[in-house]
Parts: structure tokens; sequence; C-alpha cells
């Protein structure tokens, strides 16, 4: 298995292996900001609405794949305002349903917080939906949840759920 930051050009060529990522992970009901029904063609739109950001550096983004192709993801975003530069924000840590249970997710995530750190971040962020299994992972990682919002987002079968918030502060 191997996990690779994408350049520009790779994000785009990556775009339908993220989509299909992207899909599998609200048709098993994760709460990453889609509704049920979501498809591909939506998936590569969103996708390729980050393009910019990821070429001029705010965003970052991961691919890992193994034997079967592509089968994780994770995205650091990093804050734009002046007085923020210090901090950043873990988004859409995503495994395929086929290969989760195997530490990819710690993995995904350990490669997130290696690139803030090394790029000068102390304070990382984070949301997901309490008592989740993403939520059991970011606890056992070693971050603080410092808050509950009841009723913060719908699932993708459309129920209210409550959301979790954490940060961790790398050394």
């Amino acid at each position: 298995m191997t996990i690779t930051r994408l350049t520009a050009e790779a994000f785009e060529a990556a775009v339908p292996e993220l989509a299909d990522l992207l899909v599998d992970s609200v048709a098993g009901g994760a709460s990453v900001g889609f509704l049920a029904g979501f498809d591909h063609a939506a998936a590569v739109a969103w996708w390729r609405s980050r393009a910019a950001a990821v070429a001029d550096g705010t965003l970052l983004v991961w691919l890992a794949a193994g034997p079967a192709g592509p089968c994780g993801t994770i995205s650091l975003a990093y804050a734009e305002k002046p007085n923020a530069r210090h901090r950043a924000e873990v988004l859409k840590l995503a495994v395929h349903r086929g290969a989760r249970g195997r530490g990819l997710g710690r993995r995904l995530l350990a490669a997130a917080e290696r690139a803030a750190a090394e790029s000068g971040a102390t304070l990382l962020l984070l949301d997901t939906e309490t008592a989740s299994a993403a939520e059991r992972l970011y606890e056992s990682a070693g971050w603080v949840r410092y808050g509950i919002v009841p009723d913060y987002a719908a699932g993708p079968e459309g129920a209210l759920k409550d959301c979790s918030f954490f940060y961790k502060k790398l050394g």
C-alpha cells in the first residue's frame, strides 16, 4: 500500500478515482457532506472544484493505493486568514469499504499530520459524526474532542446527526 501526496497534475488525473472513493463513502453511510444518491458525476465535479486550491498549495490531497487500486484519501486545508496561518483542517478522510479495518485510515491521518508539522502548522482541527468509527480513530490517535454540536449535519440518509469537533496540537 502506498500513500502519495498528489501534485496539481496528479490530482487532475486522480479525480475519477477520488470521486469513486467519495461515492463509496457516502454509499457506506459516511457523513462527509453529501446525501444518498450522490453519484460519480457529482463527485467528479466536487473534486474538480478543488483543483485551484491544490494548485496553489492551500489544499493538500493524498491518495492511497494497493494492488486492487485506489483505496483511501485524506485532505489537509490550510487556513487563509493571516491570523490563522498556524493551523490547518483535516478533511475528507475516506477509506474504501473493502479496505477498512487494516489501519489505512490511521496511516492517512499520520501522513497529513506529518505534512502539517513539516509546513510549520502547530494546530489541526477536524469534525466528524459523533459515535462513529472515525471518532474512535481520532480519539485513539491523540486528538482532543472539544465539543459536540447536536443535529449539526444530515447523514447520507437525511437524518440529522450530532457532530464532534476535535483538535490536535503538533509538537
